[in-house]
């Protein structure tokens, strides 16, 4: 079972897709927004979710106060998934958030890359939190053209979280990111980037 922990939809549980994902666990998904409630405040923040498979990651940091959520999935029926409780987390603060507060949540059923290489012409504004939990079959190298087309869209203050099988590796950072933390979480190990100041 995948659910919200904490915010305004804690304990909503979500829907999981029936194959082509790999579902963050809620060990590994506590550990990721006890870090980030440690560093700073969601509140306000725009965050993307690529691989989203479920929605989990982003739709909790909608829960827990972020103002945009993209969700961008590729596999038809996981983006379905998604946009499900995408609607879900929308109902739930539509009870218990003011208006003006509420978050927006849009999902993209689009890949990854087809998504960054688009750049700032599809996202205008840029993003402040980034989750990035690839299926296994996307190597390291396929990984560092990610995060190399998603410069354009960090705001200067943004944290990027990757979510790796342990056995993966670190993932290949481009030189305009820096790797700040490093944690495994038995078969998974998460990795922090930030902006470098150049």
């Amino acid at each position: 079972m995948t659910r919200i922990i904490a915010g305004f939809a804690g304990s909503h549980r979500l829907q999981v897709p029936t194959s082509g994902t790999r579902p963050t666990s809620d060990r590994v998904r506590e550990a990721i927004f006890s870090a980030i409630a440690a560093r700073s405040s969601l509140t306000g923040a725009r965050v993307l979710d690529l691989y989203a498979g479920s929605g989990a990651l982003g739709l909790e940091a909608a829960s827990r106060g972020a103002s945009h959520v993209v969700l961008v999935e590729k596999n038809r029926a996981a983006a379905r998934v998604a946009k499900r409780n995408a609607d879900l987390v929308t109902r739930a603060a539509e009870h218990s958030v003011a208006a003006d507060a509420r978050p927006v949540i849009v999902v993209i059923p689009q890949a990854a890359q087809t998504f960054l290489d688009a750049g700032a012409e599809a996202m205008p504004q840029a993003f402040d939190m980034v989750f990035i939990d690839p299926p296994y079959e996307v190597d390291n190298q396929a990984l560092g053209k990610n995060l190399e087309a998603l410069m354009p869209l960090l705001a200067p203050e943004a944290t990027v979280v990757i979510e790796r099988s342990t056995r993966s590796g670190r993932p290949q950072v481009p030189s305009n990111l820096e790797l700040v933390r490093e944690k495994s979480y038995g078969d998974t190990t998460l990795f922090w980037l930030e902006p470098r100041d150049l």
